[in-house]
């Protein structure tokens, strides 16, 4: 039997920012994680393989391309290898960073076991007994399987298996066209794959401003096919070959491929934690938490996947920062999620931050502002030959940002002088009068940014009596 002041359970991104930043703190830390290295499903399973994976099918797919101009061949199936051995490097490098010998140094104690509750304040590991003070729960999350007939009798793949695929399939179908899936469809896509993506909505990519949506979706369905308001209602295996059944707009549809992927969301994993001995409530299969992170028991919060919030790693880490103050010395602090980005890393790219213009219309009416530019007219882009995109950004007419949304090439690191200027409180004159280099493609917020001063300038009384005066004095 142990004590400890914090126990840390997950070692995910949200549970090792805790127990990182409480051990610093000179707290009495143990940190648990279910398998047999930190890191979490975002570095084995998730964001890291997933961008490994979208850069080195972006490379084959240009040198697939060059070859066809140049009369050579290149077929990006047959390097498949080599694009698994780019993942599993980013996965061991970045393992590295984060392994246990780190937090062994920081001084926390690292028990790598299934966690169980035994009361409120006694924690099972294998055969450790744990007691203590405050516990965080930072389990992260696993994916949704959707209740379809056939489904369990199917081999399929979810993102949690996908990455330790040995060769590339000729053809795969995806179902679901969040996140995740349209990712890995395009990189399958990209690396020579047919594919074909299956969504149950009748909306795309609803959390994003229907411009961008819109846009990307034609984009998309030029590599790929893309089908929305699908309601599946079989799948089956024929002949080794995955069939999946379904109706869109009255009419039967069956597609078949070789491999199935399942990307229909993600669901707290907190089954195994027996919470009902801790007496912590849950609701609707999350972990039911105030606005800083307490659970029913005071002394145990909760971040990151298992709660419902926006479900992003860079949100769980600001929400373990936020939970190291609260739980050690009884602090409120909370995250401000009105000023959470988040970017879908397909091509081109998707950034998002603050409301969408529905969403700024919906709620204060005729008191906005939309000011939009293309990248065509942003010479850097023009110069890259990517000149498919634009930039969005939302205010109140005062010049107060709510939103900014872009698509385009690396939108996701250009945009994001926009998230500080919102969490800064700065209108968007601001962003005009800053200095951007030439050429850069952040000029395409400058390009947004300058509207807003022409609109006030050139239909201002002021322009109307410096006209008439240059008029007057020629």
């Amino acid at each position: 039997m142990k004590d400890y002041q914090l126990i840390v359970i997950g070692g995910g991104a949200a549970g090792m920012t805790v127990a990182a930043g409480a051990a610093n703190l000179g707290a009495k830390v143990a940190l648990i994680e279910k398998k047999k290295h930190l890191g979490g499903d975002c570095l084995h399973v998730g964001c890291v393989p997933s961008k490994a994976l979208i850069a080195a099918s972006k490379e084959a797919s240009s040198m697939m391309q060059a070859a066809r101009v140049l009369g050579a061949e290149f077929d990006g199936r047959d390097h498949y290898q080599t694009t698994k051995a780019r993942v599993d490097r980013a996965r061991a490098i970045i393992q590295d960073h984060d392994g246990t010998e780190r937090f062994e140094k920081l001084g926390v104690d690292v028990y790598i076991g299934e966690a169980s509750f035994q009361s409120p304040y006694e924690l099972k590991v294998g055969d450790d007994l744990l007691i203590g003070k405050k516990f965080v729960i930072a389990t992260g999350s696993q994916p949704t399987i959707p209740p379809i007939d056939g489904l369990d009798d199917v081999p399929y793949l979810t993102n949690e298996q996908v990455f330790e695929e040995e060769t590339l399939p000729e053809s795969i179908i995806v179902i679901g066209a969040g996140t995740i899936g349209l990712e890995l469809a395009q990189s399958f896509a990209r690396l020579g794959s047919q594919v074909t993506v299956l969504e149950a909505q009748d909306t795309f990519l609803p959390r994003e401003d229907e411009s961008v949506s819109k846009l990307l979706r034609s984009q998309l369905e030029m590599a790929m096919r893309l089908k929305i308001g699908i309601n599946i209602n079989q799948v089956s295996e024929v002949e080794g070959r995955v069939h999946v059944t379904g109706e869109i707009d009255g009419e039967t549809v069956t597609y078949e491929a070789d491999k199935l992927l399942v990307a229909t969301g993600r669901k707290p994993r907190i089954d195994e934690l027996r919470l009902d001995r801790a007496h912590v409530h849950v609701k609707d299969g999350f972990v039911d938490v105030t606005s800083t992170y307490r659970t029913s028991q005071p002394h145990i919060f909760a971040i990151g996947d298992t709660i419902k919030t926006l479900p992003f790693t860079h949100a769980a880490g600001e929400e373990g920062k936020a939970v190291v103050a609260n739980a050690l010395f009884g602090l409120w602090n909370k995250v401000d999620y009105t000023k959470m980005p988040w970017i879908t890393f397909t091509e081109p790219e998707v950034f998002h931050v603050g409301m969408t213009e529905a969403e700024a219309r919906e709620r204060h009416g005729d008191d906005v502002e939309v000011f939009e530019a293309k990248l065509s007219e942003v010479d850097r882009f023009v110069a890259d030959r990517q000149e498919t995109g634009f930039v969005k950004i939302i205010t109140r007419k005062n010049g107060k940002i709510i939103g900014g949304h872009a698509i385009g090439m690396t939108a996701g690191d250009w945009m994001q002088i926009v998230v500080y200027a919102m969490q800064r409180g700065d209108k968007i004159g601001k962003l005009s009068r800053m200095i951007y280099p030439y050429p850069s493609r952040s000029e395409a917020v400058k390009k947004v940014a300058d509207l807003y001063w022409r609109k006030r300038l050139f239909n201002s009384p002021l322009t109307d009596l410096s006209r008439k005066y240059f008029e007057w004095t020629r």
